[in-house]
C-alpha cells in the first residue's frame, strides 16, 4: 500500500517524508486555505519536497473551467495529478483529461456506482471518502471492497485512494481490503507507529541498561 499525506503544510510534509512514509500528497482548497499562502506557491513548495503524485484541485464546476485549470496545474508539475469533482462536467473532464495525458484524482465518490463511472472515464485514482460515509451511519469500507471488486471484475486501471481517513483501524481495514492508497493526516500517519507494549518494552530496556556496569 503507497501512504498519501492529507495536508498543505510543508512542515508536515518534511517530518513524514523524512520516515520514509511519503508516496505522494493529497491537497484540497480547505488545506491551501489553512496555510494562508498562495496557491501556487503552497503546490510549488510541495512539488520540491515530494516526487510522488501530488494533487492539486479545481474550484470550476463546469467543463471548459475545469480543464483551463487542469491545463494550468498539470504545467507547474509533471507529478501534478488534477483533482477533479465527480459531477458529470467532471467526468467530462476527466475523459479529456485522460486523451491529453493529464493524471486525474475524481474525489467526493460515495458509491461504487460513481467509481465505475470515474474509471470508465479514465481516472487515475478514485478517492472514496470513507470517514464522511462513517458519519452518517453507513459503513465507509463496505464502499472500498465494493470498488475494489468492480474494478478487478473489469481489470480497471484507476487506483482506489482511501480518503477520509480518520484513525488507523481505517488504515488497516483498507490494507487488507487491498486498496492501492490511503491518504492520511500526519496525526494519523504516527498513530500507526504507536502500540503501548513498544512504550513499555522501551522503558524496561532502558532501565534494564541503567543497571549494567559501565
Amino acid at each position: 500500500m503507497k501512504f498519501f499525506i492529507d495536508t498543505a503544510d510543508i512542515g508536515e510534509i518534511r517530518e513524514a517524508a523524512a520516515m520514509g512514509l511519503v508516496d505522494g500528497v493529497t491537497t484540497n482548497p480547505t488545506l491551501i486555505a489553512k496555510t494562508g499562502r498562495k496557491f501556487r506557491d503552497v503546490i510549488e513548495d510541495i512539488c520540491e519536497i515530494v516526487s510522488g503524485p501530488v494533487s492539486a484541485e479545481v474550484v470550476s464546476i463546469d467543463y471548459d473551467g475545469i480543464m483551463r485549470e487542469a491545463r494550468e496545474l498539470s504545467a507547474i508539475r509533471p507529478n501534478i495529478v488534477v483533482k477533479v469533482p465527480l459531477i458529470p462536467e467532471g467526468l467530462k473532464a476527466v475523459r479529456s483529461c485522460t486523451d491529453a495525458g493529464i493524471n486525474t484524482n475524481v474525489t467526493l465518490c460515495f458509491s461504487a456506482n460513481q467509481a465505475l463511472l470515474a474509471a470508465k472515464a479514465g481516472a487515475t485514482f478514485i478517492s472514496p471518502f470513507v470517514g464522511r460515509i462513517d458519519d452518517i451511519s453507513d459503513e465507509g469500507m463496505d464502499l472500498i471492497a465494493d470498488i475494489l471488486t468492480i474494478y478487478d471484475n473489469y481489470d480497471f486501471d484507476t487506483e482506489v485512494l482511501v480518503a477520509s481517513v480518520r484513525h488507523p483501524v481505517h488504515v488497516l481495514q483498507a490494507a487488507r481490503l487491498g486498496a492501492h492508497v490511503a491518504t492520511c493526516p500526519l496525526s494519523v500517519l504516527k498513530q500507526l507507529a504507536y502500540h503501548p507494549l513498544t512504550d513499555l518494552g522501551l522503558k524496561k530496556f532502558l532501565a534494564d541498561w541503567e543497571m549494567v556496569p559501565k
